[in-house]
């Protein structure tokens, strides 16, 4: 772990999870992080363009055939949605078809297939039905098979991808009941047995989805040290649901994913071999958080669905609603959504697409990348389906049953809000995102210049780092101020837009420096500031996406005409939020609404909540949040 982080002045829980989180990062990559050079005033295109497609896989799309057709055919999302319950024989279909195995090599009873197709399936999935496409993301994407593709033994892979390729229902089990993204305050425990073959799980695990359903658990725990030298930690295990002790509390009900087999999961006394230790005893969030930077990506594909479904929704009705004499389409209030609706949908894909597409050559660091595709994408396909309802008025908010008994067509746009909310929350919040992106962005300052600002080091140590900074930095902050070009060939229109990149790449990797210089160690917790720095990135990142996606479009022959008005849309658009991001790292409110935040947490302004009626679930006296767990005093690595 990196001592260049002062962390004497943090609280005994805050340390504690700062040092845990920090111990998980991975290191050590062929390919640095793309989406990060960013942020340093870095446009290094090598890896993305020319665009990194390595063309058709035939096997792949014979499979998303397949898929589609039979989504089409034989799944009825409404009946799902409606019972809340899917059909044994879809999961029969499914496993027959493959859909559980897609990445799990062939070796292992798998397709074999590529991220950028698994990826292209959840889309297909996306559009039809959101609880099946949880099912398949959470069993595939952080279920067992993943974490056993990264870290699992040869025997481990051999005994478990098999299974789960043919079906048996896999699922993730990190959350507690107080316990979120804070994993060192975990209460799940595992104990060795005294001949060392067996731990002993005792705990319980809160929103398992898949869980009520699964075969197959990777679970979360907390294990003591095995040697004197040694540290506790947490460790990842395989348990099987069959096992004794092993038990569903509850399966949860939500909002939306009516059919999401999602639950409450007890352990007592259970009897793991340790055989079924996955990856290195005490290094078990690294699995976690590891599986999580290539599953998520899991999830913008799921968005880029929903999108692509409540887009056509939107552009079938405002073709035909006639108000005024003129379809609403023609409206420019209506117009403007289903416009900006369409570019950012186009936007999303190619964000998505690229990320999928930097997995498949291997090597690349790509945590930032999926991170903010995630962010980006599920905060997007959340606006876009609100959109849709509005376009559609009050058949928007209408039920597609209550429409299809009216005689109307019935459009699921209900039912694609509801589903889509979830998807900012889901395996990363858009705030805890935003927070891993702003440490890791943060990181090679850090790593180069932390120690100066650390007052629990040796004088010397700080100022030895801080010479050997300033040979790093003179130089490249001036860099920082130069004119920065568009890389090299394309087309005149790329260019251009790459040279607003280039360009704002290098003032935002200014206005970072200059607030490291400004706040020192404060800076981790002004969460506001940071995430506007985020997006700022995110925005350039989505850019870039957008036109390399748009050059390989045309190169394998598509239209100009239907491509680049996407294109200049959705960065003309790109564009006008970073002006406003830069305006707010400037001049904001933060530390007045923060105040005001905190005041109302404390019980002042007692006339607010008047007005209101009780009820039974009310605590009878106002709680004040202490302040160890106040998500403001967070540290970013968590």
């Amino acid at each position: 772990m990196t001592t260049a982080i002062d962390t004497s002045r943090m609280s005994a829980g805050k340390r504690a999870a700062f040092e845990l989180a920090e111990a998980a990062r991975e290191t050590g990559w062929r390919y640095p992080t793309f989406a990060g050079g960013l942020f340093l005033g870095r446009l290094s295109t090598g890896i993305v363009r020319p665009y990194p497609d390595s063309g058709i896989e035939p096997e792949g799309e014979a499979f998303l055939e397949r898929l589609e057709s039979y989504l089409l055919e034989e799944v009825d999302a409404e009946e799902i949605d409606r019972t809340g319950e899917i059909p044994d024989r879809v999961f029969r279909d499914l496993a027959a078809m493959g859909a559980f195995g897609i990445k799990i090599p062939r070796r292992y009873g798998g397709l074999g297939l590529s991220q950028r197709t698994y990826t292209r399936s959840a889309i297909l999935l996306g559009s039809h039905c959101g609880s099946l496409a949880s099912l398949i993301s959470a069993h595939q994407s952080i279920g067992i098979a993943q974490p056993i593709l990264l870290f699992g033994t040869e025997e481990q892979k051999r005994e478990f991808l098999p299974q789960v390729a043919a079906g048996d229902i896999s699922a993730f089990a990190l959350t507690e009941t107080t316990v979120g993204s804070d994993a060192a305050r975990m209460q799940a425990h595992a104990e060795p047995t005294p001949d060392g073959r067996f731990f002993v799980l005792n705990g319980e695990k809160l929103w398992c989805t898949n869980g009520t359903r699964a075969r197959w658990l990777v679970v979360m725990a907390r294990t003591p040290a095995e040697s004197p030298e040694g540290r506790a930690g947490i460790t990842t295990f395989i348990v099987d649901t069959r096992w004794p002790g092993v038990e569903v509390v509850r399966r949860c009900r939500f909002m939306g994913l009516k059919a999401l087999y999602n639950g409450v999961m007890r352990f007592t006394d259970v009897r793991i071999p340790r055989e079924n230790v996955l990856g290195p005893v005490g290094k078990g969030l690294r699995v976690a958080l590891t599986t999580l930077n290539t599953g998520r990506l899991t999830l913008p594909g799921i968005c880029i669905g929903t999108a692509k479904r409540s887009l056509y929704i939107s552009r079938t009705w405002a073709r035909e609603r006639v108000q005024w004499g003129a379809p609403i389409g023609e409206h420019a209030a209506i117009a403007d959504k289903i416009g900006r609706m369409a570019s950012t949908t186009f936007a999303m894909d190619a964000m998505s697409d690229l990320t999928s597409l930097l997995v498949d050559i291997g090597g690349a660091d790509i945590r930032i990348e999926a991170a903010i595709s995630k962010m980006y994408a599920s905060e997007a396909a959340w606006r876009i389906a609100d959109e849709t309802v509005q376009v559609l008025g009050g058949r928007g908010y209408e039920t597609a049953d209550s429409l299809a008994a009216r005689g109307e067509r019935p459009f699921p746009a209900e039912r694609t809000l509801r589903d889509n909310r979830i998807n900012t929350i889901f395996e990363g919040s858009s705030e805890i995102l935003r927070l891993f992106i702003a440490r890791e962005v943060m990181d090679p300052h850090l790593s180069r210049a932390g120690a100066v600002m650390n007052p629990s080091l040796p004088l010397s140590t700080r100022l030895g780092t801080a010479v050997r900074a300033a040979f790093f930095y003179v130089p490249w902050y001036l860099r920082q101020w130069l004119p920065a070009g568009a890389p090299a060939g394309g087309k005149a229109w790329a260019r251009r837009h790459l040279r607003f990149v280039a360009r704002s790449s290098r003032r935002l990797a200014r206005s970072l420096f200059h607030a490291m210089l400004r706040h020192g160690p404060g800076l981790e917790k002004r969460q506001m500031l940071l995430g506007r720095f985020v997006d700022f990135g995110a925005e350039l990142y989505a850019q870039v996406a957008t036109v390399v996606r748009a050059e390989a479009l045309i190169a394998r022959g598509a239209r100009q005409e239907d491509v680049l008005p996407l294109v200049e849309d959705f960065c003309a658009g790109s564009r006008m939020r970073i002006s406003e991001l830069r305006r707010g790292l400037q001049r904001n409110q933060d530390e007045q609404t923060y105040a005001l935040a905190q005041g109302f947490l404390k019980g002042e302004f007692p006339t607010l909540l008047e007005g209101r009626v009780p009820n039974r679930y009310d605590p009878p006296v106002e709680v004040e949040t202490p302040a160890e767990e106040s998500a403001a005093g967070a540290p970013v690595g968590v």
